[in-house]
């Protein structure tokens, strides 16, 4: 059944092209995990392999021997200075004895994603090829975009045909899975084609015959990758696919209007239409199916396309269709069962659905604890995309953590993991990393448990600063072995009483201000030997303990921690976990805990999926931000201090066991990126649990009578990093909600210290204050200056409110016309807002601006997602486009002009921001980052709030979906500030903090049945 449709798509790639026959490479390094081998054969310019190394060697192999006469290699994103100069082609039959076949040198690459073919002369046939660089282009670094090679032997053109769909090995180019594999497997079935007319054109084919009556509770799920087929990766067309089942009634599921798991109907164009299924990303979909075809049998599965519109080419892969008569029903006891740890996770530096980790922490904790599936690196846990070479994802460890964002990095972590190795341990991530499915997975906010493929079950459940972890063996063999992320750290064996102490100086370059910590962990269980662990350049940290597990297969830990010595993570532990408990009891407390915040809202009328999407995203805003602090007296008289973590230098004479940074009185507060929290995180504290936030408040605040400055990124110092001192409006905005327990004397001067003081260096305070007060906005000789102006105007808002709250007339005064600059930075004749040179005159001009592209003056976006960064005043804003008119015009062209991520501007390349804008596909609204968060509540000022309705709620239908792999939002999730606005926006209102129209309302998504405010 088909019509319009040729099932060969033309291919792009250099004659003979044999790449495909690879079957294995080795490379001298790689940038994991987006930067990797795999990303040379991919067919997609827009990845690349990278290294950081001034040479590098490419090593392949075939499935056959043949003889190579000709290759390509195409440049990458960005920095024409990594690219090769100077090269070798050699072939060989052992891998070992290389025969030279092609010497360049001095090439040069005139343009990003350039493709350069070399011919020579070759007839021998070899089944390993080297690409040895010799020299690059000036850099530290060596990146490519693709390498392609050919036999030369040009293969004729097929004949035409219906689609083709068939048996293949998954999909070459992925953004965040594994290539060449299914979901589960190794293999998928592939469809693939030309939509010929510019109309209508389908194909349905069958893929398998099956004899299935369908009972009331069948479901059909299955997974579904559709392919970018364009360079330019703009066209959609291979999202227009399903899953289809033909009857022996000679009826077809697509008739019978069946829905999935998000309300839209199963059949290829309304699939496509619905924008739901990401491309060259999997989706999951699942329907009840007995709802509409009780009664009839299944004979035939097919898959599907049909699309109203062409031309195009369309490719894409299914993989795990299942037909179940019983599908499990999951029971949900608590709010707790609802959270999904894992969402966020199926991401990496290429493509973002959260770029979250699974972590296991009480509500603003100490710690966090968590499995890595990448122990060496910032991306914790990877759902799919580090899968072994059977297509299971493995852990590498068991890990203590304080990461806030995988491209802020981790700080003073500690790794453990279980293993029933007979003899002395393998301290080799590779090596010692066990298999395990997701089905055998819990990922909960309170506890993580997972059964190994080898039988091994290992489970987690925290404290404030400690955690109890349990490890069920299946034999006689139990090793726990100790480890870190690099070889910064020590450990002490205490195996004659079953103890550990150690230390972890663990830190990334954005870690500022992170001093040593400290770790005491006490086992249940005889340690009958022990040792060091070599040989893997981390012999400071790895070592390990073995114990008798012939009668009781359980070993259990507890492990706590302290940044002010091992003295102190034991009295941690003894405060947090008493000599009679039990995992279980430990686990409950976490739980209690979890429930009384999630508790404080509950919804009718939502899908299992909504109320999945709603608990997570409230435990992703409870998350965040962490206590710093710790009990140096006893659980009845507390006495709370805190290591002071905000030197910019911090000491380095810390020894084994404590720290040499100065124990400061009082509670304090980190891991927070004001510039994306400012927007709906803290208005949500605010309004769910207003009397911690005031201690949160107060724990920043602290930061400032500590180092005279509230952080801008604290992680757990000052990092310098984004625009906007806007702790400054978060805080403000809680103050007039009422949040007034905390010292608002204090935070108010540091916020006025903020707004007129130059600071002493770009760790803190706001940039370009030099001439920005005096001049009313912030020049181009600062960079991204625009945008710190016009955070700045925000801020500047938020202190005047403030400032008026507090009976500070002329303050008030005086910020109030502060926050109105923003039309200083409105240039009139491009109809943007712009970048001033330090003379006064624009950056652009009508004939060399392009709204569309990225960086420069656009802080992560470009011209168009700051065109109505003025919310505080809606109505002013109005004006500069000639009236609400006027504003609800630009939104509608703002809504309606594609975002293509053709213009990198000064970002040189493509980065993942980009691409996660263009796949949001609203236009040019990127709800993948925080700069667009506000702007569709934005047609309230201009009068026509039926278009904010409209707007919002197709970002809920279809922009947090994916829960089931991974997946969950559109873009980084960054401390809670994605879940916070998903909370909102679910309920009917967006806060926009304290502006002069602060609350939107809108229709909600479900109910609110209840909502706690205390």
């Amino acid at each position: 059944m088909a019509s319009g449709i040729d099932g060969n798509i033309p291919f792009d790639g250099i004659q003979g092209d044999i790449t495909d026959q690879v079957t294995n490479m080795e490379v001298s390094g790689e940038n994991p995990p987006s930067e990797v081998k795999e990303k040379l054969i991919d067919r997609d310019a827009t990845t690349k392999w990278l290294t950081f190394e001034d040479t590098a060697t490419i090593q392949f192999e075939l499935e056959k021997p043949d003889a190579v006469v000709k290759y390509a290699l195409t440049s990458g994103n960005d920095f024409p200075g990594r690219d090769p100069r100077n090269w070798k082609l050699a072939g060989s039959n052992d891998g070992e004895n290389w025969t030279t076949l092609d010497t360049r040198e001095d090439q040069e690459f005139s343009d990003r994603y350039e493709r350069k073919v070399y011919e020579f002369g070759n007839t021998e046939e070899y089944q390993y090829y080297r690409l040895s660089i010799t020299k690059n282009s000036g850099d530290s670094a060596i990146q490519l975009a693709e390498l392609a090679i050919s036999n030369g032997v040009d293969v004729p053109e097929p004949p035409a045909s219906d689609m083709k769909s068939k048996l293949g090995n998954g999909p070459s180019s992925t953004y965040n899975a594994k290539a060449n594999v299914g979901w589960t497997g190794k293999n998928t079935i592939s469809y693939e084609g030309s939509h010929l007319p510019d109309g209508r054109a389908y194909s349905y084919n069958k893929i398998l015959d099956v004899d299935i009556e369908v009972t009331a509770d069948t479901a059909l799920s299955y997974y579904i990758f559709p392919s970018f087929t364009d360079k330019e990766q703009t066209n959609y067309a291979s999202t227009y696919a399903s899953v289809d089942l033909a009857f022996a009634d000679g009826t077809y599921l697509h008739d019978l209007e069946v829905q999935d798991q998000h309300g839209i109907k199963l059949d290829p164009q309304s699939q496509g239409d619905s924008k739901t299924l990401y491309a060259n990303q999997w989706n999951f979909k699942n329907a009840d199916i007995g709802s509409v075809a009780e009664g009839k049998t299944i004979k035939r599965i097919l898959v599907a396309y049909e699309n109203p519109k062409g031309p195009a080419t369309f490719k894409g892969h299914v993989d795990d269709i299942k037909i179940d008569g019983n599908p499990v029903t999951k029971t949900y006891d608590n709010y707790t069962d609802y959270v999904n740890t894992l969402r966020g996770t199926q991401s990496n530096g290429t493509f973002s659905r959260g770029n979250n980790f699974p972590a296991v922490a009480v509500p603003h904790g100490f710690n966090f604890w968590t499995p890595v599936t990448n122990a060496g690196s910032n991306w914790i846990y990877s759902y799919h995309e580090s899968n072994n070479d059977d297509n299971l994802p493995e852990l590498q460890a068991f890990a203590l953590s304080h990461e806030t964002s995988p491209w802020m990095g981790d700080r003073q972590t500690f790794q453990v993991m279980p293993s029933d190795a007979e003899g002395k341990p393998n301290a080799n991530r590779g090596e010692r990393a066990l298999a395990f499915k997701h089905e055998n997975e819990s990922a909960k906010a309170h506890y993580y448990g997972v059964t190994f493929e080898n039988g091994i079950k290992t489970e987690m459940t925290p404290t404030d600063h400690a955690a109890m972890m349990k490890f069920t063996f299946k034999d006689d063999n139990a090793n726990i072995l100790f480890d870190n992320v690099s070889n910064n750290g020590g450990i002490t064996l205490n195996p004659e009483n079953g103890t550990i102490t150690g230390y972890t100086d663990q830190k990334s370059g954005l870690s500022t201000g992170a001093t040593r910590m400290f770790v005491y962990a006490a086992f249940d269980n005889p340690v009958t030997d022990s040792g060091k662990l070599t040989g893997e350049g981390r012999d400071n940290v790895s070592a390990y303990y073995k114990f008798d597990t012939a009668d009781d297969k359980e070993v259990t830990m507890k492990i706590a921690t302290s940044l002010i010595s091992v003295e102190q993570a034991k009295k941690n532990l003894e405060q947090e976990m008493s000599a009679e408990d039990t995992f279980d009891t430990v686990r409950h407390r976490a739980e209690n805990k979890w429930n009384d915040l999630l508790g404080k809202i509950e919804v009718e009328g939502a899908t299992e999926d909504q109320l999945t999407t709603l608990y997570s995203n409230m435990y992703r805003l409870f998350l965040y931000p962490n206590s710093a602090y710790e009990n140096v007296g006893t659980a009845e008289n507390p006495v709370f201090k805190h290591a002071d973590q905000l030197a910019l230098n911090p000491c380095t004479s810390s020894t084994p066991t404590e720290t040499c940074t100065a124990v400061k009185d009082g509670k304090i507060y980190v891991n927070n990126g004001f510039w994306d929290t400012y927007r709906t995180t803290w208005p949500a504290y605010s309004l769910l649990t207003p009397e911690k936030t005031g201690e949160m408040i107060d724990g920043f605040v602290q930061q400032y009578k500590d180092g005279g400055w509230i952080s801008r990124w604290s992680s757990p110092g000052y990092a310098n990093l984004m625009v906007g001192t806007s702790a400054n409006i978060a805080f403000a905005d809680a103050y007039l909600k009422g949040v007034t327990n905390f010292d608002v004397d204090a935070f108010y001067q540091s916020a006025v210290k903020d707004a007129s003081v130059a600071p002493p260096n770009d760790n803190v305070g706001r940039k370009g204050m030099e001439t920005s007060i005096f001049d009313g906005y912030t020049n181009t000789s600062t960079g991204e200056g625009m945008s710190w102006a016009l955070d700045g105007y925000i801020n500047d808002f938020g202190i005047a409110q403030l400032a008026k709250a507090l009976d500070k007339g002329e303050d008030y005064q005086y910020f109030l016309s502060r926050a109105q600059n923003y039309d200083n930075m409105f240039n009139p004749e491009i109809g943007f807002f712009n970048g001033r040179k330090p003379s006064g005159e624009w950056r652009s001009t009508p004939d060399s601006f392009n709204p569309a592209e990225w960086g420069h003056d656009y802080t992560e976006t470009n011209a168009w997602n700051m065109a109505f960064h003025a919310p505080q005043d809606g109505q002013g804003l109005a004006n500069l486009y000639g009236g609400k008119k006027g504003l609800e015009d630009k939104l509608d062209e703002f809504f309606s002009t594609p975002e293509t991520a053709a213009y990198p501007g000064s970002y040189g390349g493509l980065i993942h921001e980009m691409r996660e804008a263009r796949d949001v596909r609203m236009g040019m609204y990127g709800h993948s980052n925080q700069p667009a968060h506000h702007i569709a509540y934005m047609y309230n000022d201009a009068g026509t709030p039926w278009k904010t309705q409209e707007k919002v709620r197709e970002v809920l239908d279809r922009l947090y979906i994916g829960s089931e792999i991974g997946q969950g939002y559109a873009g980084d999730e960054d401390n809670g500030e994605m879940s916070a606005w998903y909370i909102f926006s679910a309920l009917g209102a967006l806060d926009r903090s304290i502006s002069k129209n602060p609350a939107s309302f809108h229709y909600n998504l479900f109910l609110c049945k209840k909502m706690e405010m205390i």
